[in-house]
């Protein structure tokens, strides 16, 4: 696999690819995103058995979502219902559950090596909030911790961020997957800086548009209904953007519709 090294400016191309084929098929992916928010909202009633298995899930969630963009790119209509299909192949859905278990395992790897060497000052920080009623003490000990783990987390996260779609697509095994994936992020490094500082300037417009309407005299109740159906837009449009930062960086032609892949 031979992957591009792009602009900067890709970043940005890459969100506006995302909102062009969210706006050819709105409904589909709206509702797919309503879906994949259900999941979590699952997830998170079933602490800690449920976010363990939603992680597992999300390479053939993404992959389930790359091929929803592929098929509105070919102008065929797209049944979010109809994506679960996947699963009907035992053998890649194994596949892609095991890339999830590495996920997984990555990211509590990340998470004890980020804390683990802050666990005392931690608990004394804990100590002293619950004697002084004051969260600052931990709240500042955490910090440190904190931006290691994401820090860790965004290696994590190049590493399978196409890794998913080249096993499903490619049939490369999970550890060349992996690498190609890491190499492919770390050439477009600088596109997806920009990338994630758009993501992130969105929502901060969105949260302060919320803010605003309610200092004009919006009750809560009303701005809450009206925030979350443009939170599940915006992240329609974010699971969408997912696909050109693989067809731009791997090739479009490696994401045509065949037979061998589940629509």
């Amino acid at each position: 696999m031979q992957a591009a090294s792009l602009p900067m400016s890709a970043g940005w191309f890459w969100v506006r690819q995302g909102y062009e084929l969210f706006r050819r098929q709105p409904v589909a992916m709206f509702t797919w995103a309503l879906t994949i928010g259900m999941l979590v909202l699952i997830a998170s009633f079933l602490v800690p058995i449920g976010p363990a298995l939603f992680v597992m899930l999300m390479p053939a969630v993404t992959v389930m979502t790359l091929n929803a963009c592929r098929m509105i790119e070919a102008g065929t209509p797209v049944q979010p219902l109809l994506l679960w299909r996947l699963f009907g192949e035992p053998a890649m859905a194994r596949r892609l559950i095991a890339m999830g278990g590495i996920y997984l395992a990555g990211i509590i790897v990340a998470g004890i090596v980020a804390f683990l060497p802050f666990y005392g000052s931690i608990s004394d920080a804990a100590a002293a909030a619950e004697l002084q009623n004051d969260l600052a003490p931990l709240l500042q000990a955490v910090q440190p911790p904190l931006f290691l783990f994401g820090a860790l987390y965004l290696l994590v996260a190049a590493l399978f961020w196409h890794a998913p779609v080249l096993v499903a697509w490619h049939q490369l095994e999970i550890r060349k997957a992996l690498f190609f994936s890491g190499v492919a992020c770390w050439r477009n490094k600088g596109a997806f800086v920009v990338y994630g500082l758009v993501w992130g300037a969105l929502v901060i417009a969105m949260e302060g548009l919320m803010m605003f309407l309610q200092a004009a005299g919006l009750p809560g109740g009303v701005a809450a209904l009206l925030q979350m159906p443009l939170s599940f837009v915006l992240a329609a449009v974010l699971y969408c953007s997912f696909y050109p930062t693989y067809t731009t960086v791997f090739g479009r032609a490696a994401a045509e519709l065949d037979d061998s892949t589940p629509h």
